[in-house]
C-alpha cells in the first residue's frame, strides 16, 4: 500500500525545506534564504513512531504574482495539495499575518483536507506569540523551529494520528501503474486486461489526462490498475493540462507496486523509453518491459533475437528486466502481462535468511576476494536484509572506501545468480561495523 503524502505548503521563504529536511532527516531540498528556490516538488519517504509516510516539499505560493516561475511553482503546490492525505501549512512567526496568508487559508480549506499550521521560526515559544493565527480559522496552530528541530515531535504526533485505520480492502490489491510515452498503447492494454472500454483510446497521442485507477479481480487476485498519460520529454511538454498529466504519471510510478513500461515495437526503444524506464529502476519498483504492437512488425526467426539485443544494450543499468512482447489490440500473449507483473512483484518482496545470506557471501569473498586499495583490503564482517521492495542487503564492513564498483557488482551478480530476483532492483548497502555485530567473513 502506498504512503499516505503528507504537502508542506507556504509562501516563500517561511521555512518550508528546512522543515522538510528536518523531518525526512537528510539534506535533500535546497536551502537559501531568498524565495524560488524550490521549484519542484520532492519527496522523501520517513516514519514516525512507526507510521511510514512520505513528505513533499513545494514552492512558494504567491497567489498574487503574474509571474510565470510562480505560476508554475502554483501549479505544483496545487498537485501536492490535491494529493496530499496531510497538507502543512508553514507561515513565518517572526512576520505579521497578512492579507496574501489569509487568502492562502481560504485556498487551503477549500482542499477539504487536514490542514496544519505550522508557526515556524519561533526559538522561544510563549503562547501569546500564537494567538494572532487562531484568526485564520484553521485551529490549534504548532509553534516549531525547524532550524533548530524544536517542536517537531508534537507536530509528528498531529501528522500520523490522521493515518489510523487505513483501507484493508486495498492492502491485498496489487497495484499496477502501466506508463510510458503517448500513443504507445497504454490504455488499449489496459482495457484489454480489463476485458471492457474503461478509457479513450484514440489514435491521438495525450488521450489520457490523468492517472486513472481501476480496481478489479481475476482467477482469486485482487488488482488495481492505474492508467496514466503518456510521458513526453520535458521540451514537449508545453500545455498546461498535460504538465499536469506527467506530474501525476509520475506520482503514480511512486505509489504502484509494480510498473508495467510499455514501449511501441513499430518505434522501438527510444531515448525517452530508456529515461522513464530509469526513473521507474530508481524508485527501486519492480517492473516488467512491455513491447506492444508485435502484430505490426515483419518477423523472422531471428526478429526477437534483435530486439532482445537492443534492450539488453539500452537496458545495462537494469539487466534484470523482463520483457514481454505482446499486441493490446489484437489479445496476443497479453495473458502474460499480469504473471509477469505478480512475478516480479513476489520476487521484490522476497526474503533470504540471515544464515544463507552469510554463507553466500562467505563463499563469494572466498572465491573472489576483493582486491587491496594501497595496501588494504575490503573485510565483509556480516551482510543482513533488512528490507523488501526493493530487497535491500547491508553490508558491514571495516572500511567503505574499500568497496569499488564492480565488486559490489560482483556480489549482486552473486545474488541474482542463487536466487530469484527477476524483475526487481535490488540494493546492496556498506555499513561500518558496530560494536553489535559479530561474525567475522574469512
Amino acid at each position: 500500500m502506498a504512503n499516505p503524502l503528507v504537502a508542506i505548503v507556504g509562501r516563500p521563504n517561511v521555512g518550508k525545506s528546512t522543515l522538510f529536511n528536518k523531518i525526512a532527516g537528510r539534506k535533500i531540498s535546497i536551502t537559501e534564504n531568498r524565495p524560488g528556490v524550490t521549484r519542484d516538488r520532492l519527496y522523501a519517504d520517513t516514519s514516525w513512531r512507526g507510521k511510514k509516510f512520505t513528505i513533499v516539499d513545494t514552492g512558494g505560493i504567491e497567489l498574487q504574482s503574474e509571474d510565470a516561475m510562480w505560476r508554475e511553482i502554483l501549479r505544483q503546490a496545487d498537485v501536492a495539495i490535491d494529493m496530499a492525505q496531510v497538507i502543512l501549512w508553514v507561515v513565518d512567526g517572526r512576520e505579521e499575518l497578512t492579507a496574501s496568508d489569509y487568502e492562502v487559508a481560504d485556498k487551503l480549506r477549500r482542499s477539504k483536507k487536514p490542514i496544519l499550521l505550522v508557526v515556524n521560526k519561533i526559538d522561544r515559544f510563549s503562547p501569546d506569540r500564537l494567538f494572532e493565527y487562531y484568526s485564520l480559522g484553521l485551529g490549534e496552530a504548532f509553534a516549531v523551529s525547524a532550524e533548530h528541530s524544536q517542536g517537531i515531535g508534537d507536530l509528528l504526533d498531529a501528522v500520523v494520528s490522521y493515518f489510523a485505520g487505513g483501507d484493508e480492502e486495498e492492502t491485498d490489491r496489487l497495484k499496477i501503474a502501466v506508463v510510458g510515452k503517448p500513443n504507445a498503447g497504454k490504455s488499449s492494454l489496459v482495457n484489454r486486461l480489463l476485458g471492457f472500454e474503461r478509457t479513450i483510446v484514440t489514435d491521438v497521442a495525450g488521450t489520457t489526462r490523468d492517472a486513472i485507477d481501476t480496481p478489479f479481480e481475476l482467477d482469486g487476485q485482487k488488482y488495481m490498475l492505474i492508467d496514466t498519460a503518456g510521458i513526453r520529454k520535458k521540451k514537449s511538454v508545453s500545455d498546461d493540462v498535460e504538465y499536469y498529466s506527467v506530474l501525476r504519471a509520475f506520482d503514480a510510478v511512486r505509489r504502484a507496486d509494480v510498473c508495467l513500461l510499455v514501449v511501441d515495437c513499430e518505434e522501438g526503444l527510444t531515448e525517452q523509453d530508456v529515461k522513464i524506464i530509469g526513473y521507474v529502476h530508481e524508485q527501486g519498483k519492480p517492473s516488467v518491459v512491455v513491447m506492444n504492437k508485435w502484430d505490426c512488425i515483419e518477423k523472422d526467426t531471428h526478429t526477437i533475437d534483435r530486439f532482445e539485443e537492443k534492450l539488453k544494450a539500452d537496458l545495462r543499468f537494469m539487466d534484470y528486466y523482463m520483457s514481454v512482447y505482446i499486441s493490446a489490440k489484437t489479445g496476443l500473449r497479453a495473458e502474460r502481462v499480469l504473471s509477469l507483473a505478480r512475478r516480479a512483484f513476489e520476487n521484490a518482496n522476497r526474503r533470504i535468511s540471515t544464515g544463507t545470506l552469510n554463507d553466500l557471501i562467505l563463499d563469494a569473498v572466498r572465491t573472489n576476494e576483493p582486491a587491496s586499495v594501497n595496501g588494504r583490503r575490503l573485510k565483509i564482517y556480516y551482510c543482513s536484509q533488512p528490507a523488501v521492495c526493493p530487497p535491500t542487503f547491508v553490508l558491514f564492513v571495516n572500511d567503505e572506501t574499500l568497496m569499488h564498483f564492480s565488486y559490489k557488482r560482483y556480489l549482486e551478480n552473486v545474488l541474482r545468480r542463487s536466487f530469484d530476483f527477476t524483475g526487481t532492483p535490488i540494493r546492496i548497502s556498506l555499513r561500518p561495523r558496530g560494536e553489535g555485530e559479530s561474525g567475522m567473513m574469512g
